[in-house]
């Protein structure tokens, strides 16, 4: 009998992943395709004694009764395949390059992520379903991360491509992530400062409701290359005809249109966020507070804004997590980014220039979106 259907899928993509797809691909130089290299033939017999008896465990976690014991031993073991598959992939890259030139590139492939995916998510369903407390989740991720941190500091993945691209645009990289993460905070921040007053004002005045969403709704229908063109010429025209906004760096490409867009993306979730969080305030709440002589601006700050904040932080958690992401496409308009090295990998056919954008980009959704859950914890614990 099956009682972890989640587990069982996981454990089978893995599964498939490891003796179908490529672990690792190994090329002699970066311009030509390489060989694939599998799970089998990267671990050594060390490796293969480790992934297996995890894999087996995991296996296992998803027939068995679902006891705390069990689950903190798919835990352990979904943990150790996510710290030691990098291991080993690092490993296996460090002796294929030394047999070949400097030049030679062992790269991540489908079968890695695949099984690396397969791990982290069977232990944050292993998380999930242990009712971890804040605390216990802290432990883990800092945990997980530090083994990594400490392993590449090392200099167990040197030899992967995708640190050797990292390496050799090291100052790029870091102007990059810096420029991400203004491009990310600045929209977040103009979001929070536009769409918290027209939530407010769509929940204290029902007639401007349909309005205020209706128009929001609109602009989250625009793809999102289509937005980020469409203000190339407005915003041209007006750096032509006032020189002074050209003086602040406004112009039709780079960092103003792509910050105009992701705010416009950004106001409905975080709108929506500030009209349920208020619209959750019993309405005996508010009139108690009224007739105890509190004004409109006090009840709103100091009764109703103490019990919306949880459902305001889940809104503000969507839209960091989606600004994010967004980012990336603005670096097609000039705004930087990581997201330069997605489409510059793109134009040169190179996956590891791709991943230099990419997963950097998919850890920082992950770590944002992380501690938003710690904030929530805490805000929903807070009497």
């Amino acid at each position: 009998m099956i009682r972890n259907r989640v587990l069982l899928v996981l454990v089978l993509a893995a599964l498939v992943a490891a003796l179908t797809l490529a672990f690792l691909g190994f090329a002699p130089n970066r311009l030509v395709s390489g060989r694939a290299i599998t799970l089998f033939e990267a671990a050594n017999g060390a490796g293969l004694a480790l992934i297996v008896p995890c894999g087996v465990m995991l296996a296992a976690g998803a027939f068995l009764p679902q006891s705390r014991a069990l689950l903190l031993a798919v835990l352990a073991a979904a943990l150790v395949l996510a710290l030691f598959l990098p291991l080993i992939a690092g490993r296996a890259a460090t002796g294929l390059v030394a047999t070949a030139t400097p030049i030679a590139r062992a790269s991540l492939a489908g079968g890695f992520w695949i099984m690396e995916l397969s791990a982290v998510l069977a232990a944050g369903d292993a998380l999930r379903r242990l009712e971890a407390g804040l605390a216990m989740k802290a432990a883990v991720a800092i945990g997980v991360a530090a083994v990594l941190v400490v392993a590449g500091l090392s200099g167990a993945f040197d030899q992967l491509s995708l640190a050797k691209e990292a390496a050799n645009r090291r100052e790029a990289f870091a102007d990059a992530v810096e420029r991400h993460g203004f491009l990310v905070t600045v929209s977040v921040l103009l979001a929070l400062m536009i769409g918290v007053p027209l939530g407010i004002l769509a929940q204290r005045r029902p007639r401007w409701h349909g309005l205020v969403f209706g128009s929001l709704d609109i602009v989250q229908t625009i793809p999102s290359i289509a937005l980020f063109g469409l203000l190339i010429g407005p915003l041209a025209a007006l750096s032509d005809a006032f020189p002074q906004l050209r003086q602040l760096g406004i112009s039709g490409i780079g960092v103003a249109p792509a910050i105009i867009a992701l705010v416009l993306y950004s106001l409905l979730p975080m709108a929506r966020g500030a009209f349920a969080g208020l619209s959750s305030v019993p309405a005996s709440v508010v009139e108690t507070a009224r007739g105890m002589g509190m004004t409109g601006g006090q009840i709103l700050l100091r009764v109703e804004a103490p019990i919306a904040f949880p459902v305001l932080l889940s809104g503000l958690r969507i839209v960091t997590v989606q600004a994010i992401g967004l980012a990336v496409v603005a670096a097609l308009i000039g705004a930087g980014g990581l997201g330069s090295f997605v489409f510059l990998g793109l134009g040169q056919r190179a996956l590891d220039l791709m991943l230099l954008g990419a997963v950097p980009t998919i850890f920082m959704a992950l770590g944002v979106d992380f501690i938003f859950q710690l904030l929530l914890g805490m805000a929903r614990r807070t009497p």
